[in-house]
């Protein structure tokens, strides 16, 4: 099972959110120029999010991004099974269906597997992805160019 980049930009911008500083409001632009990823994409991760209720976001003066205290102690195989779906691994009902589809067991081998894969990361919440070494280099991220030592 591969995620999707949203899925995978979504746990990065949760984790960066994580490490923000008391007081610290990034905003979604400055997010996105951290990870390097397109403006566009940010938004629509952060929308998302917001919708979840992991992040709280602040629109005009002194607005920007926090994560909430949802966010703060999600599992990240909540956070995932949420963005990614409970949509079987392969396509059995695509157009053209598989014609094993009535008697394969291969359907099910890779449901328990996808299962197994989302058990695995309940056990993993953001803050403990965020824990020495990875936080301190999350906070020290600075966008390409940004001439800020790090």
């Amino acid at each position: 099972m591969r995620m999707t980049a949203f899925t995978d930009l979504s746990l990065r911008i949760v984790m960066r959110l994580a490490v923000a500083e008391e007081g610290e409001l990034l905003t979604t632009r400055r997010v996105a120029e951290l990870l390097v990823v397109p403006y566009s994409h940010a938004v629509k991760v952060v929308a998302r999010l917001s919708d979840m209720g992991m992040v709280e976001a602040r629109r005009g003066r002194g607005g920007g991004l926090r994560l909430t205290e949802a966010g703060r102690r999600a599992s990240v195989g909540m956070i995932v099974r949420e963005l990614e779906g409970g949509g079987d691994v392969v396509g059995c009902e695509d157009d053209p269906p598989c014609p094993l589809r009535s008697a394969c067991r291969l359907r099910g081998a890779l449901r328990a597997a996808q299962e197994a894969f989302f058990a695995s990361l309940d056990g993993v919440s953001v803050e403990s992805l965020v824990a020495p070494p990875t936080g301190p280099v999350l906070h020290a991220l600075r966008p390409p160019g940004d001439g800020l030592p790090v």
